[in-house]
Formats: structure tokens, C-alpha cells, sequence
């Protein structure tokens, strides 16, 4: 089926939005394969395997479990260093969140923004703080898209800021600012945070989601359009012949 490229800093990375999307795309019949800044094997936020705060606000047991599998796919353990990532060579693009200091490399890093825009024809999901790199592509200008919206960010911040400072903090300005600052269309989704109501935004070939109980619906809408997209490529092709 579909290639996918998945990249990530090497560290603190949202486990659940690497691991269950992985899961989900492979069980679909998908490969995901990683690009990390120089090919170091990433690590997740370790926060989110032992809980943030008296072991709340981390990532779910499903998730961890995904995590601890992950962790010994051959793909995950031999990522391709982001210069070497050849856009061409994949069928679609998933852009992870997270929040730690960590993950600026990532979202700061030019050359995964020339990767965003090389793919933007294909196949393109985005979740959480990963909506800021297309965001810093510069390709959201009048699209649809959802993000990490400022409700959640500032209450994650304000219960934690008294023990972790400005770990939920990446940047002073808010997520859901800067990226309505590019011009698009955004959908804040409910005033609520519910795995069991999960909110993703379809804007032709791009998905975007808030948070990391969106995942799961984000990566299976994600693989639907990839499998489409394989269909009209064989069709294409089998008309060209």
C-alpha cells in the first residue's frame, strides 16, 4: 500500500501521536518509515510514559503499549536523517505534536518545512504542535485546519506551571495564534477533551487534528485517503498504458 514518512526530533515526542497512528497505518496495510535530524533513534517525552503531574495528564495505557512495540520496528530504529528524506519516494506525510523543549528542533527546522511543501500535493495529516510546521510551511493559507486550541494549552499550563514551569509552554505565543495567523480557516472543535469525541478537520488532501485523543480517528481517515490515492494513481497508470 501507501509509504509514509514520519518525522520527529529526536526527542520528547507525543507518544500517542507517533505510536498509535503507527499501529493503525500498519494494521491498514501501510509502511511509515522515520526521519529524525541526523538519524538518531527518537525518544518520547518521558513524561508522558510516567505521568506529568502524581502520574496524571500522560499518555494511556493503549498508547504506551503501542510505544514499547514501536520501539523494537526496524523502521523506528534506523531512521533516515531529515536531509536524505527523498519526498518523492513517499505516498503521504504525518506531522506529530508534542510539547517539551525538545520538540523545537522539529518545528523550527527548514529543511522538514521544504519536506511539508514537496508532499502538500499528497496526502497530509497534522495533530497538535505538528499543525505549527505546516503552519511555518506556509502552506495553511486559506485551508481548513484545527490545531492544539489555546483552551487546552493554557489549562495544561496553568495546572502544571506551580512543579514544570513552561513545560506545556513551548513557545510564548499560543498555538491556535500563531496558526490562525497564517490566514487559514480554523476550527477550535468542541470545548472539551474527550477520547470518546474525537474532532478532525478534511480540507481536500490535508487532515489536521487538536490533540492526542484525536489520533486514533485522524490516523484512520489518514489511511483512508492514502488508500485512495494509491487506487487513482493504479488507475491512472493502467490508463496511460
Amino acid at each position: 500500500m501507501a509509504r509514509v514518512l514520519l518525522p520527529l526530533p529526536d526527542r520528547d515526542f507525543d507518544t500517542t501521536e507517533v505510536a498509535i497512528p503507527w499501529a493503525l497505518l500498519r494494521r491498514a496495510g501501510h509502511t511509515v518509515h522515520f526521519a529524525t535530524e541526523g538519524g538518531a533513534v527518537p525518544e518520547t517525552d518521558p513524561l508522558l510514559l510516567t505521568g506529568v503531574v502524581f502520574g496524571q495528564l500522560g499518555a494511556r495505557d493503549e498508547a504506551k503499549a503501542r510505544y514499547v512495540e514501536l520501539r523494537e520496528d526496524p523502521e523506528f530504529l534506523r531512521p533516515t536523517p531529515w536531509n536524505e528524506a527523498e519526498p518523492s519516494t513517499f505516498d503521504g506525510l504525518w506531522l506529530a505534536g508534542g510539547h517539551a523543549q525538545g520538540m523545537r528542533p522539529y518545528l523550527e527546522s527548514e529543511r522538514v518545512r521544504v519536506i511539508v511543501r514537496a508532499m502538500w500535493s499528497g496526502p497530509v495529516a497534522a495533530i497538535c504542535h505538528g499543525v505549527l510546521v505546516a503552519a511555518r510551511a506556509g502552506v495553511l493559507r486559506d485551508r481548513h485546519t484545527t490545531c492544539l486550541p489555546r483552551f487546552m494549552e493554557q489549562a495544561a499550563w496553568m495546572v502544571t506551571a506551580w512543579k514544570l514551569g513552561s513545560y506545556y509552554r513551548t513557545y510564548p505565543e499560543w498555538v491556535e495564534d500563531e496558526v490562525r495567523a497564517t490566514g487559514c480557516h480554523f476550527a477550535r472543535g468542541p470545548l472539551s477533551a474527550d477520547y470518546a469525541a474525537p474532532f478532525v478537520v478534511e480540507d481536500g488532501q490535508y487532515l489536521s487534528a487538536r490533540w492526542p485523543g484525536d489520533a486514533a480517528a485522524l490516523a484512520g481517515r489518514f489511511g483512508e485517503l492514502l488508500a485512495e490515492a494509491k487506487r487513482r494513481d493504479g488507475e491512472a497508470s493502467r490508463e496511460g498504458a
